[in-house]
């Protein structure tokens, strides 16, 4: 962060308000995996993308900016702390520490937002299929532009909450602090956090994931009556209904919807423990609340860290194309494919030579032309 701000602040094992060292060697640790991890997982997304042949659906629109967002939580959330933790005081000036702070809180904001104007977009994909044909590329961008700018707006008040201060009047410690207006101040502000960030976005997401449950209810069931049907006045009896003809209802799309649920899932499991414990400590006031030394902060901040990491993995496991993607960005592995892909054309051509060098007989065994011959070259050049 630079050096240090004011020379009378004293090493950790001397100062006054100090820390518990080997509790934060594991954190440093433990954020140092997270960023590696989280990084390496959004940019190997991000090659994918660019490397992908593909057309870009709306999806992979929206997972592409979900990955900014989580990469600006590894580098102005997980890294600054990660720094922070290292350093123990922020050594830098006030507009640092304004900055970093804001930054913090947009990574949350664009991330959690960025997640629910996905699952918007896949309520209207699945409950309202007209308005996807209606110029949906254009209100893809419009979505995804808002939530950037409302992310870049609702952090600023970071700007007027944090800034290099004493940690406590007369202490001449200095750190990146709060200064909130006792004896609401805190409690106003925590839970400001808690609703913007967690309570509303899991609210609305519970409710288009309710729409669109009812929806492929609806549909499912729709489906076996007509199947059902379908048999009954062509055979004149319920014949069995096949599996398939219901399961494959709209199977690119139940894909992506299972994949934007597991998201979500992630983001309730990480982010649940920090703001449940944030909102104790604002509003409990028998709590013995101590920042460096309470456990319980600690592992609800590293758990909340871990969603950044998450999010690559699950578009890997769901969309199997990103992964193969990703590994043909690398040219030894291209190349690979390539000579695979040339064996595989030339031993086709082989197999079609014998077969046309083959006596033209009939399945029976005469000496009569078989027809089907004729039509071999065509369909292996087809398959190729």
């Amino acid at each position: 962060m630079g050096t240090p701000g004011n020379d009378t602040i004293h090493p950790n094992g001397s100062d006054p308000f100090g820390r518990n060292e080997e509790v934060a060697q594991i954190e440093i640790m433990v954020l140092s995996i997270i960023f590696v991890v989280a990084v390496i997982g959004n940019v190997s997304v991000l090659l994918a993308m660019y490397n992908t042949k593909k057309k870009m659906s709306r999806m992979h629109l929206f997972i592409k900016h979900l990955s900014l967002a989580d990469l600006v939580v590894a580098f102005f959330q997980v890294l600054p702390q990660l720094c922070w933790k290292i350093t123990f005081r922020f050594y830098g000036p006030d507009f640092l520490c304004r900055i970093v702070k804001h930054l913090q809180v947009m990574g949350m904001f664009s991330s959690t937002y960025m997640m629910v104007m996905m699952t918007v977009d896949r309520y209207i994909a699945i409950c309202h299929p007209l308005k996807t044909l209606q110029q949906p590329t254009e209100r893809s961008y419009i979505m995804i532009v808002s939530t950037w700018v409302c992310s870049l707006v609702l952090s600023s008040p970071q700007y007027f909450i944090f800034s290099l201060s004493e940690i406590k009047n007369g202490s001449d410690v200095y750190d990146c602090w709060a200064n909130f207006i006792k004896p609401w101040g805190a409690r106003a502000y925590i839970t400001w956090i808690t609703v913007g960030i967690f309570l509303v976005p899991v609210l609305i997401l519970m409710m288009c994931y309710g729409f669109i449950c009812h929806s492929i209810w609806k549909n499912i069931k729709y489906k076996k009556k007509k199947t059902i049907a379908g048999a009954v006045s062509k055979n004149g009896l319920v014949g069995k209904v096949s599996v398939s003809s219901i399961t494959t209802i709209s199977r690119a799309k139940l894909r992506t919807v299972k994949m934007t649920f597991v998201i979500v899932l992630a983001y309730v499991i990480c982010w649940t423990p920090f703001f449940t414990v944030q909102m104790w400590s604002v509003w409990d006031e028998n709590l013995p609340w101590a920042d460096s030394d309470n456990t319980a902060v600690t592992l609800s901040a590293l758990l909340a860290s871990l969603n950044s990491c998450c999010n690559p993995w699950i578009y890997m496991i769901f969309s199997g194309h990103l992964l193969q993607d990703f590994v043909h960005c690398f040219p030894c592995c291209h190349k690979t494919k390539t000579d695979a892909k040339k064996e595989d054309s030339d031993s086709s051509i082989r197999r079609t030579t014998l077969l046309t060098k083959m006596p033209n007989r009939s399945p029976t065994g005469s000496t009569g032309n078989w027809r089907e011959l004729d039509n071999s070259p065509k369909t292996s050049v087809q398959v190729e």
